[in-house]
């Protein structure tokens, strides 16, 4: 598996009034964004309401995700949980239902508890016992802190750990993370909004939620760094930059799902307690999407 350029952290489509899991939407939503080009699929991460998921819904998720996503692409599962033994499960889960690599955030509702040393034997006692290649996962937004870059350029020498998504938007931390890069770790962005300053630091790609609405653009923004066309690529930022400050990171993952319903995929409910948008804040996504060449 080769992590690299533009994947999709995709929703988790749920039927009205229910919220059960709405699978059929589900499945046509990867087929798009596979058939769109992206490099991978990424499966209960934080647009995929991965905290609201019973262990259940995960597997299901995954397994139905599977049978779309071709073997040039990766597909990746979020499996990160609050206890390690928990987490090393779902990693070994993940491996049964189909998963090529685990995403994994780590534990924060005990925040202050989670130092250097916590953290470290946390994730080395998942790296151990994950039988597929961990991602770190640092999303300070969520996580009420952020990854060290000395612990994360430790955690990189191990044979199973094998990148990082940076979700923080801080090209500070970023770089922090870049020293750790090698020929067998990967930095990733998370943040639509500095995609362009990311690679152009040295990130490989990103997992973006900007690429389930959007995925020519983001496949053009990829595309246009690799090429060394640094205008288009300055040029596709600047475009999808409101996208993700607005649709993403103000309105969150109804915002998310609201897009995928303009363009023509299924978005579909939140889980509650997450609330859906009202209709004002749905005229801010159609205003802001206006204009912009999506594809679905």
């Amino acid at each position: 598996m080769k992590l690299h350029g533009v994947l999709g952290p995709v929703v988790s489509t749920f039927h009205e009034g229910t919220e059960d899991l709405d699978i059929a939407s589900f499945a046509r939503n990867v087929q798009a964004h596979v058939s769109a080009g992206l490099h991978g699929i990424v499966v209960c991460g934080s647009t995929g309401e991965a905290a609201l998921l019973s262990e259940d819904e995960r597997r299901v998720l995954l397994e139905a995700a599977r049978t779309v996503v071709t073997s040039d692409q990766a597909l990746v599962m979020g499996t990160g949980a609050e206890s390690t033994r928990q987490t090393i499960k779902r990693c070994k889960d993940a491996k049964a239902a189909g998963a090529d690599a685990v995403l994994v955030v780590a534990p924060h509702y005990y925040s202050s508890a989670m130092n250097h040393e916590a953290l470290r034997v946390h994730y080395r006692a998942v790296a151990d016992a994950s039988p597929l290649p961990v991602i770190l996962y640092n999303i300070p937004k969520y996580m009420h802190f952020a990854l060290p870059a000395d612990l994360v350029g430790e955690l990189a020498q191990h044979g199973n750990v094998v990148g990082i998504k940076d979700s923080s938007g801080d090209l500070n931390i970023l770089n922090g993370f870049l020293a750790a890069q090698s020929d067998s770790f990967t930095v990733l962005t998370g943040n639509a909004s500095t995609f362009v300053p990311a690679l152009n630091a040295g990130a490989r790609g990103g997992i973006l939620a900007v690429a389930l609405f959007a995925p020519t653009l983001a496949l053009q923004t990829f595309d246009a760094h690799v090429t060394g066309d640094a205008a288009a690529a300055d040029g596709h930022q600047a475009t999808m930059k409101p996208l993700a400050a607005v649709i993403v990171a103000e309105l969150g993952v109804p915002g998310v799902k609201t897009a995928c319903d303009v363009v023509g995929l299924y978005g579909g409910p939140a889980r509650r307690p997450l609330v859906d948008l009202d209709e004002a804040a749905e005229k801010r996504v159609r205003d802001v999407l206006s204009g912009v060449v999506v594809a679905a």
